[in-house]
């Protein structure tokens, strides 16, 4: 009975900590859920669909459910470097017809506006590529992107005064919250700029000649600029080969949606549980991930080649940092053998192995 007592006294308070923890945490993915419904019917009602910024997706879920994250330590950089580098992707595209270069130049762009701004908003990035595949014109963009970002800021600083304190994190939600900072933080490899923008020029020139833009869909940049610019983080994804299926999903999910709820707050809100809950199942670390659903609703015709595209863009993404890796792991090997230290300790246990002229004998 003693033993009991003990047993309870100590596992009544884990629980209700955890209970509290999960709570938490379904109230915040509810809360990220009810916002975005929101701008989506602000934008159905006035008719300024670039309202349902897809990007907006990532940003409020990473923020709202991690409220001490990288991205959440940055509201005002959140607001100022996505609406500066839509200014950038607008005036690109205001000027230029669509093409890899134009991507590729505006990618490079919208990397220096968060270097200058020491931001850690990579999603910024989309911002920039989104007009020039959409093919928009109107200053409108980024005011509304702009608008956004502004009641996303206000609903973090709310949340963060009124919502309910985890004193603990779990040891897996602490893992999480660990892996995607280190994704969100600046790179530490020296060449990662130039695989990314080579990964957009060589995808672009594909996008360019077959006419589907969308195997180089905005928030495919942003998955880029994270896995290329930190490779060493593991455990992004439980399964990385699986990553394409993941992103065709909540494509799918969003074209459905899309088409037969149009850009409504009920179709947006069941792309979003959807979306959760695909990234969840899938053990997937990749906030950008959540934009690939919300896009669907901005694209001005969205036919079943979305979901495909997506699907060919994000392989094509995982081909490459195969590659890259394994090139690298051969240079890698070939600089180790080259250190002269390395080489005559090499000799030394060569030679202990080799057996002498006598001992054969």
């Amino acid at each position: 009975m003693e033993v009991l007592v003990i047993f309870l006294s100590h596992s009544i308070p884990h629980m209700q900590t955890v209970m509290k923890r999960n709570t938490a945490r379904l109230v915040a993915e509810a809360l990220v859920i009810t916002y975005m419904g929101l701008i989506a019917y602000a934008a159905h009602i006035s008719g300024i669909y670039l309202l349902l910024f897809p990007e907006l997706a990532a940003l409020s879920h990473d923020v709202i459910t991690r409220p001490r994250g990288k991205w959440a330590s940055q509201p005002w950089r959140m607001i100022f470097t996505p609406t500066l580098t839509a200014i950038l992707g607008l005036f690109v595209s205001r000027h230029v017809s669509y093409g890899a270069i134009a991507i590729a130049a505006v990618a490079l762009g919208s990397l220096l506006i968060i270097k200058l701004l020491r931001s850690a908003i990579a999603p910024a990035i989309s911002a920039g590529v989104l007009p020039i595949v959409l093919d928009e014109r109107s200053w409108v963009y980024p005011a509304a992107i702009f608008a956004g970002l502004v009641g996303l800021v206000a609903l973090l600083l709310s949340w963060r005064r009124y919502g309910p304190r985890t004193d603990h994190s779990s040891t897996n939600e602490a893992e999480h919250s660990r892996l995607v900072d280190a994704l969100e933080t600046e790179s530490h490899d020296r060449f990662w700029v130039i695989t990314l923008l080579a990964f957009v020029l060589v995808l672009g020139l594909v996008a360019e000649h077959t006419g589907l833009r969308f195997l180089l869909f905005p928030p495919l940049v942003v998955m880029a600029y994270e896995v290329f610019g930190h490779p060493e983080v593991p455990g992004w994804m439980a399964r990385p080969a699986l990553f394409p299926l993941v992103c065709f999903l909540t494509a799918s999910i969003g074209l459905f949606a899309c088409l037969t709820l149009h850009g409504t707050f009920s179709g947006v809100a069941l792309t979003m549980i959807c979306s959760i809950g695909i990234l969840r199942a899938f053990k997937v670390h990749m906030p950008p991930a959540l934009a690939v659903g919300i896009l669907a609703f901005v694209i001005k015709t969205p036919n079943f080649w979305y979901p495909i595209s997506v699907s060919i863009g994000t392989g094509g993404l995982m081909m490459c940092f195969w590659v890259r890796g394994y090139v690298q792991g051969l240079f890698t090997n070939k600089e180790i053998a080259n250190i002269p230290a390395f080489r005559n300790q090499a000799g030394q246990i060569t030679q202990s192995i080799e057996p002498s002229a006598e001992e054969e004998l």
